[in-house]
């Protein structure tokens, strides 16, 4: 379970909060209208991420970032972008620009799991291998296996490094709950792919190891995965 808090001073902007992060799933987040009560709460249980206001009656966001434990990814929602700046220079994850859409929350959620799995706070939360019906049997698949995974209809395609193709009845919004934010990343509507088997990519193509065709990046993914992809190789090469 991955520990949230929010702090925001409209009662329907943490509404929207708590709702987009019911959806995402797998998160217990505790809501704030009161910087004072959700800055004490993030004391005593120091949680994963933090999303924060930036202009709220009685306090400001920015500084009461730099209260905030080093170890806690920050996420920033404000209507205010002229606030951006100043946001990621206190190392904000992201900047949510309200009113904030889910698939836009969703990008941030991903980025800050990749380095909330980095520092160790979601470590053993996602299995090594995953269980997926195929036809009428289950078939356990390790996870460092995943080179791919391909939508078909009703269908994804799991493709396995130097193993047979599995085909499972699962969507892809399931099959991508199922693998770690830290080691795969849905860049298409048809594409899922492993960290481990890019071998190189464009703004708009992914060449994988041991594969002759390269795998598209859909125009809404292509921020997300520029900016995870060189996360992970900074958390790889430190």
């Amino acid at each position: 379970m991955i520990s949230c808090v929010a702090i925001d001073d409209e009662p329907i902007a943490l509404s929207i909060i708590r709702e987009y992060c019911r959806r995402f799933g797998d998160i217990d987040l505790q809501c704030f209208t009161s910087p004072i009560d959700g800055m004490a709460c993030i004391r005593d249980t120091c949680p994963d991420i933090v999303f924060l206001d930036i202009e709220m009656n009685s306090h400001n966001g920015i500084e009461l970032a730099k209260e905030i434990p080093e170890e806690t990814c920050v996420i920033f929602s404000t209507a205010y972008p002229q606030y951006a700046l100043d946001g990621f220079n206190v190392d904000a994850v992201d900047f949510l620009h309200k009113p904030v859409l889910y698939p836009r929350f969703e990008r941030a959620m991903q980025k800050a799991l990749v380095l909330v799995n980095a520092k160790g706070g979601q470590q053993a939360k996602k299995p090594d291998n995953i269980t997926l019906k195929v036809e009428y049997k289950t078939v356990v698949v390790d996870i460092e296996d995943i080179s791919y995974v391909e939508a078909m209809d009703n269908y994804v395609k799991v493709y396995r490094f130097g193993l047979p193709t599995v085909v499972s009845q699962i969507t892809m919004k399931e099959m991508d709950s199922l693998l770690p934010a830290d080691r795969f990343i849905r860049v298409h509507r048809s594409f899922i792919v492993s960290f481990n088997a890019i071998e190189k990519f464009s703004n708009r193509k992914i060449f994988l190891k041991n594969l002759d065709r390269p795998i598209p990046v859909g125009r809404t993914y292509t921020e997300a995965f520029n900016n995870l992809y060189n996360i992970f190789n900074q958390n790889k090469n430190s």
